[in-house]
């Protein structure tokens, strides 16, 4: 019998796809033997150990085909979640220049804050390198938003007043802050505390953070998460709950109130980063509107809404009641007439 051939369009399909199989495997070959992600100023002589080197070995731990996806994932978050009305937009753990080409042209302002180690050559501000990039593509990319470089600390962003931002980008900087010795869950707290009512927290982060799940604690923070309580909260739970207790210095000595329970976000969305070797997460977490009220403002608010609800079913009442009067006077009319 007749060996069997293969049709030409066929044969072109399959030659296309060994050519592209070639070049995927070339690309991961240079990523993984060369120093893909060391910057030009990283070099530094044997014995002398800077910030930068710190930053190449981390993102050398995460392999290529992670390392361009949740980049990938990373710019498609940023540049569709964040509103034509967002003005600031601060990133934590700021590490390169990437968010300058990630925000939207409507953007105004874009602030820093470092997830550098203290005892780094700069202190624990931003390395040489990354205010150099974040320079460069501020200027590549032309008239746009004015950079504010700040050295405030990811897991404390004493430079940003509260309630003044309106998204805040974490993007692979919670386990850098977690080998640094930064705090990455207080990291969320400022991230909630800075952002005005109704804004953004967009993050795209490894799915384990030493042993703990981010989307967990994120969701911990949250209105859904904080109503579904119940009496078999586990220890860790419980004490990921007293950390959103607000109590007002002025009813402190009143005992028989209970601490209230203010949830930080309203609703958070998220997915799962796909065709990545290590899992990551990606997400957006939106503050609510109350977050920054005090619990005598939550029940004036609560009052006025109750009243106001009252007030539109009087009002329906009475209209229901005119309407039918009329429909009534009129089949009278009607009735007489005949």
């Amino acid at each position: 019998m007749k060996g069997s051939t293969i049709p030409s369009d066929r044969s072109a399909t399959i030659h296309r796809n060994n050519v592209l199989l070639s070049l995927l495997l070339v690309l991961i070959s240079s990523f993984t033997i060369t120093d893909a992600f060391v910057s030009p100023t990283s070099y530094s002589p044997r014995g002398i150990t800077t910030a930068t080197t710190t930053t190449t070995k981390r993102q050398m731990a995460l392999d290529p085909v992670t390392y361009l996806r949740t980049e990938w994932v990373s710019a498609a978050l940023v540049t569709n979640q964040t509103p034509r009305s967002a003005d600031k937009v601060l990133e934590l753990g700021c590490e390169d220049g990437r968010i300058v080409n990630f925000v939207p042209r409507t953007v105004r302002e874009i602030i820093t804050s470092s997830a550098e180690n203290p005892d780094s050559p700069e202190g624990g501000g931003l390395t040489v390198s990354c205010s150099r990039q974040l320079k460069q593509q501020a200027e590549r990319r032309g008239a746009g938003a004015l950079m504010t470089y700040s050295d405030q600390r990811a897991d404390d962003l004493s430079e940003t007043p509260s309630s003044s931002i309106d998204i805040v980008v974490s993007l692979q900087s919670a386990q850098r802050m977690k080998e640094n010795g930064l705090d990455w869950k207080k990291s969320v707290l400022e991230a909630g505390r800075v952002l005005k009512p109704g804004g953004r927290f967009l993050f795209c982060e490894a799915a384990d953070v030493g042993g703990e799940s981010y989307l967990d604690f994120v969701n911990s923070l949250s209105d859904f998460s904080i109503e579904n309580k119940g009496g078999d909260e586990d220890e860790e739970g419980s004490e990921v709950t007293e950390t959103v207790d607000i109590v007002e210095e002025e009813d402190s000595d009143d005992v028989d109130s209970p601490p209230a329970k203010s949830p930080i976000f309203q609703e958070v969305g998220y997915d799962q980063v796909d065709m990545v070797l290590q899992p990551h997460i990606a997400g957006v977490a939106i503050k609510a509107m109350d977050a920054d009220m005090t619990p005598a403002q939550k029940a004036q608010k609560k009052a006025q809404e109750e009243s106001e609800r009252l007030g539109e079913m009087t009002l329906n009442a009475f209209e229901g009641r005119s309407k039918r009067r009329r429909k009534k006077k009129k089949k009278t009319t009607d009735t007489d007439g005949m």
